[in-house]
């Protein structure tokens, strides 16, 4: 995410700030600008062209800071919502605002990206919406189908989401990180094409033409394979190939806004876009990165930011998810993952080695923690 500041004092901003703290400027996101402006006494912002831009009919339900086109209506963050709770359901509203807050900032990173968002009103049978549901008074599942993702609102509830990753003994488990995910399931089935690249995936992934749910089945009865951690993300990405790409398609999210911010925010002298390569970024620059950036949670008696290690399988992985982001500023984006599995051999057992060591410090810390 990049940082903000305010177009009329320059105090620096949060994404979701519709305020000024500093100098009480009212102020709204511009998604086409990808910038925070500041508005005038009747919430209105007039863009270069002299386009009037008004604030989204949902700032006071769903807490949304972006500008809509029309007086009154919503932004295109808030039309990708296709069911949400009801405006007299107090729960399922305070719930809502979690998760239309996290969904904001994935937009926000998949415009970065260069990936196509595009809704069901545009497209019915290509498009993306949302189902925004509570469990609390119903069976909710988090899942996707034919373009639309459902996520639990009731996860929206740190203690209930942290209930359910202990349960699952998970070691990540937030609202952002659903709806990247699920959207990973959204772009596997929109980008990944026919041919070179169907082919390429199934090498890496796995055949998608497995029974879905016989796969589900024997892994809640067998668990992963006991060698997982040398050639997946997660014990969750073991279940089906659908499951792994979603999984890596996270993680590439993960990592692609987490180096964009530190990069912002004047950690890193150079961003994501400054790489040809994933394999690269990853190596180079993540590595190091979440390592330090776990020793600092630590440091808080916070548990590790990033609990995962990549071992090289998944760097080739990670690889093919870039080369379907169109994105000329993505990482990897547009690349070729045919000619990449030639090029990522070379780095290989360095790869495995710099993995390696990363599981070993990290089993440590956790047989320390778990005495």
């Amino acid at each position: 995410m990049r940082a903000f500041r305010c177009r009329v004092c320059d105090a620096g901003l949060f994404f979701e700030n519709s305020v000024c703290v500093s100098c009480g400027t009212s102020l709204g996101f511009s998604r086409a600008e990808r910038a925070i402006v500041p508005l005038d006494e009747k919430g209105r912002y007039v863009d270069a062209a002299g386009a009037v831009w008004h604030v989204c009919c949902n700032l006071g339900l769903s807490g949304c800071t972006w500008l809509a086109s029309s007086r009154g209506g919503q932004c295109s963050a808030c039309d990708l919502t296709r069911t949400r709770p009801a405006d007299d359901d107090e729960v399922g509203m305070s719930q809502l605002q979690v998760a239309e807050a996290a969904k904001r900032h994935l937009v926000v990173e998949l415009d970065t990206l260069g990936l196509p968002v595009v809704g069901k009103d545009e497209d019915e049978e290509n498009g993306l919406a949302f189902d925004l549901l509570s469990s609390v008074d119903e069976n909710v599942v988090i899942g996707h189908a034919n373009g639309v993702v459902t996520i639990d609102l009731a996860e929206s509830a740190d203690d209930r989401r942290e209930k359910v990753r202990v349960q699952l003994d998970e070691p990540y488990r937030t609202m952002l990180g659903h709806f990247r995910h699920e959207v990973g399931h959204y772009y596997d089935w929109q980008l990944v094409t026919e041919g070179p690249l169907r082919d390429r995936y199934r090498e890496l992934f796995g055949d998608e033409r497995a029974d879905y749910q016989a796969e589900i089945d024997r892994h809640y009865a067998q668990g992963p394979p006991e060698d997982w951690p040398e050639r997946f993300i997660s014990r969750y990405a073991t279940m089906h190939p659908f499951e792994d790409f979603a999984e890596c398609f996270a993680h590439y999210l993960h990592i692609c806004d987490t180096v964009d911010t530190a990069a912002e925010q004047g950690l890193l002298a150079v961003s994501p876009s400054a790489f040809s390569s994933v394999r690269d970024l990853v190596v180079g620059v993540w590595i190091p990165l979440s390592t330090a950036l776990n020793q600092i949670n630590r440091s808080m008696g916070k548990d590790d930011l990033y609990p995962f290690v990549i071992p090289a399988p998944v760097l080739d992985k990670l690889e093919l998810v870039a080369s379907v982001v169109p994105g000329s500023d993505a990482p990897g984006g547009g690349s070729d993952p045919v000619a990449g599995e030639v090029a990522g051999r070379a780095d290989h057992a360095e790869d495995v080695r710099t993995a390696a060591r990363a599981e070993s410090r990290r089993r440590g810390f956790l047989r320390r923690r778990r005495g």
